[in-house]
């Protein structure tokens, strides 16, 4: 069984490829594609089903199918079947791994998939809307036919970042505070949005102790590669100093921005819940 590995990045958003836009002509009452995934031109949606809440076991991206994952959430499920006029010329089960192998690696995710004679699965994890998506699409005979299994979770969020206080606290017992408030797209360096409130709450320590100078130490999990991962986390420590500096006020001679990759976990990689908590930042006293 030939099996592929593909590590991807990025937000989900749109589209399997560019002219892969889906006819309905032949789609059953009700059904419709996936907003984050649809489907190859040559099919139509022939069946579905959802439930506000439900589970399903995927193969991880993360660690290459080695393990299952069980993702619970809104479940959505699409079964797609070839037009009468492709039957005798339908997309090979390689032909779609690879095209949707394609669109999920431009949007942004992860995939571990496979083919084998009449068949094949790709099995990803991806961001879209808010949402952290599962999909497992299943193909059968010969690619005459696919389904797509979807489980809609809410978007991981780490701790609720600490306040000005509790991170004074900790620094001066331990020399250090761990912050799971300041967030990132996949595989980015930006700071989003939503991290406003600890950048604010670190700003507050910073002004409360005039004295106060800190090491911002970025971490990753060890999904990827060491060389990647050291550079990514070193980019986003940078990026949150510059957010300090250019919003708050902070003066940039009281940071200083390091990336340690994934060479100091707190906790196991080989969990999603181990990978989002050694996912962080860290204030170290200097």
């Amino acid at each position: 069984m030939k099996k592929a590995i593909f590590i991807l990045s990025g937000l989900m958003s749109v589209a399997v490829l560019a002219g892969l836009a889906a006819r309905a002509g032949q789609d059953a009452a009700g059904c419709r594609d996936h907003p984050s995934l649809t489907r190859m031109p040559q099919y139509d949606l022939v069946e579905c089903s959802s439930s506000d809440f439900d589970s399903y076991d995927f193969y991880d991206p993360l660690t290459q199918g080695k393990t299952k994952v069980t993702a619970e959430g809104r479940k959505i499920w699409l079964s797609y079947q070839v037009k009468a006029e492709y039957a005798d010329k339908s997309p090979t089960q390689l032909q779609i791994v690879r095209n949707y192998e394609t669109a999920i690696q431009k949007v942004g995710g992860k995939t571990y998939s496979w083919t084998y004679p009449g068949g094949g699965e790709l099995h990803a994890r991806y961001a879209a809307g808010g949402l952290e998506i599962f999909a497992r699409v299943y193909i059968n005979r010969g690619g005459k036919g696919y389904t797509i299994t979807l489980i809609e979770k809410e978007a991981m969020r780490q701790e609720v970042a600490a306040d000005a206080r509790t991170m004074a606290a900790d620094i001066g017992a331990s020399g250090k505070a761990v912050l799971y408030g300041i967030y990132f797209d996949i595989d980015k360096a930006e700071v989003k949005p939503e991290s406003e409130p600890a950048l604010t709450e670190i700003a507050k320590l910073l002004k409360a102790d005039p004295d106060l100078k800190l090491h911002v130490v970025g971490h990753t999990d060890n999904t990827g590669a060491l060389g990647h991962n050291l550079k990514l986390s070193q980019a986003r420590a940078e990026a949150v100093v510059k957010e300090l500096v250019a919003k708050h006020g902070v003066a940039a001679d009281r940071l200083d921005p390091h990336g340690v990759g994934p060479l100091a976990p707190v906790t196991t990689n080989d969990t999603e819940e181990g990978r989002a908590k050694n996912r962080r930042v860290e204030m170290v006293k200097q």
